[in-house]
């Protein structure tokens, strides 16, 4: 069962280092012949919330925001990748999430976190899940956390070090179960429609 994954990365910073795990999984699930999306928050440039998707009139919202809407309610999964800033979320991709609503509900999503120190992005992680699920989205229980993510990816993202493979070891499990969860929630959609 063909899966399509989106990957939403946030941060709009110049020397962005967390672009480096985006990359990752990315490539990671491509590797698993998952059809992947990286969405990157910078690049999409919504507005500071002003008006939600769906409060727009049908064919009236910013081309952006349309084909990301599109994109939304296509997908079969999401992952969000996020940074700390302050012990809280990303500016960026907590913005991006906001435009949208019903777009999200009945997939699942997972959340993988990095920051420069060795904390790994946690505090944002656990903020995130609260966040995920008021939006209508079933938060899988594994996790990435990375960190410090200059010694965990490279430039291009790869894995170095021992925080390197560490970051290896994690993965199929944290793939694994975005994949269990996926299928499921496509088999329960195909058999009944949501209740709302």
């Amino acid at each position: 069962m063909t899966a399509r994954i989106l990957v939403f990365y946030g941060s709009y910073r110049s020397d962005r280092l967390g672009i480096r795990l985006a990359n990752f999984i990315v490539s990671g699930l491509r590797a698993r012949d998952v059809d992947v999306e990286l969405i990157d928050a910078k690049v999409v440039g919504l507005p500071m919330l002003d008006r939600m998707y769906k409060e727009f009139a049908p064919g009236s919202a910013p081309p952006p925001m349309e084909a990301l809407a599109g994109k939304i309610k296509e997908a079969d999964a999401f992952i969000f990748v996020t940074g700390e800033y302050n012990w809280g979320m990303q500016p960026g991709l907590k913005n991006l999430t906001d435009h949208f609503l019903e777009e999200w509900f009945w997939r699942p999503a997972a959340i993988a976190s990095y920051s420069a120190g060795r904390l790994s992005g946690a505090r944002s992680s656990f903020t995130w899940h609260g966040t995920l699920a008021e939006m209508g989205m079933v938060v899988v229980s594994s996790t990435l956390a990375v960190g410090p993510i200059a010694q965990t990816l490279d430039a291009d993202s790869q894995p170095i070090g021992e925080l390197g493979k560490a970051l290896q070891l994690a993965f199929p499990r944290f793939a694994d179960d975005l994949a269990w969860w996926t299928e499921a929630s496509k088999v329960q959609r195909a058999s009944r429609p949501p209740p709302y």
